[in-house]
């Protein structure tokens, strides 16, 4: 955010609208949705907040790759 507000102290007028508009996006993601939306749909939705496709499921990662 620091870094789009820096932006704001140019003398390009197109470049200060994109730094406070990105700054002030990056501010209400992070503080209105993973702050408060995150959290609570977790909680809402409980153990369906972990769903993990069947398919997807039978796909072995845990396992050490074969030796050459």
């Amino acid at each position: 955010m620091v870094v789009f507000l820096s932006f704001v102290l140019g003398p390009n007028r197109v470049i200060k609208e994109f730094g406070l508009g990105l700054a002030t996006a990056i501010f209400v993601d992070a503080t209105v949705v993973r702050l408060s939306l995150v959290p609570s749909t977790m909680e809402l939705l409980g153990d369906a907040n972990c769903w993990l496709p069947r398919w997807l499921d039978r796909l072995s990662v845990d396992e050490e790759a074969p030796t050459p």
